[in-house]
């Protein structure tokens, strides 16, 4: 994203790449049936974003890294972020408000950009972690009044969050190349 490492340029941008595909297969669990090609061409290009940018990262693998000596610390991060999506759906689960989990992994995945960008120096991938709490929080109101699943309207905001940075990305990232 704003980062003056290469390789970390390269990464974040096939990552976000296939998060947004992730994201914006998740959408498909329950989209308007006006959205369903829109979501599978924007889920096409998190693809190409993810195989272009990773075949990028290999290429520049020998290149350094912002998280040389702070691996462990991305670790610990990975973990915290995977234990406390899943500790979240297991109680949502249990409470029958399964509706919830996309929302619930989207605000998590969104606040572990914060500490992200610290490790990656990168404050390009803190205004994305704002930005997605942002509208995480303004969209829950509407959430609460339907009876959707909660990926019909997080799995968009992810999307294209991360489609739209991929993109940035690229274009900071391509005369450097």
């Amino acid at each position: 994203m704003l980062t003056e490492f290469l390789r970390d340029q390269c990464f974040t941008t096939a990552w976000f790449g296939l998060m947004a595909f992730v994201w914006f297969g998740w959408s498909q669990e329950d989209p308007p049936r006006s959205w369903r090609v829109w979501l599978g061409v924007a889920s096409v290009l998190g693809v190409g974003f993810a195989v272009a940018f990773g075949v990028l990262t290999a290429a520049n693998w020998d290149q350094p890294s912002a998280l040389e000596g702070k691996y462990a610390w991305f670790g610990v991060l990975v973990a915290a972020e995977v234990v406390a999506a899943g500790a979240g759906c297991l109680l949502l689960g249990r409470r029958g408000a399964s509706r919830w989990m996309a929302w619930w992994v989207a605000l998590v995945v969104a606040a572990h950009f914060l500490p992200l960008a610290l490790l990656l120096n990168d404050i390009g991938v803190a205004v994305v972690g704002v930005v997605q709490l942002v509208v995480l929080g303004v969209a829950a109101p509407r959430l609460r009044a339907t009876t959707t699943a909660s990926s019909r309207t997080a799995g968009p905001i992810m999307g294209t969050t991360l489609l739209l940075s991929a993109a940035i990305s690229t274009a900071i990232a391509l005369p450097g190349l």
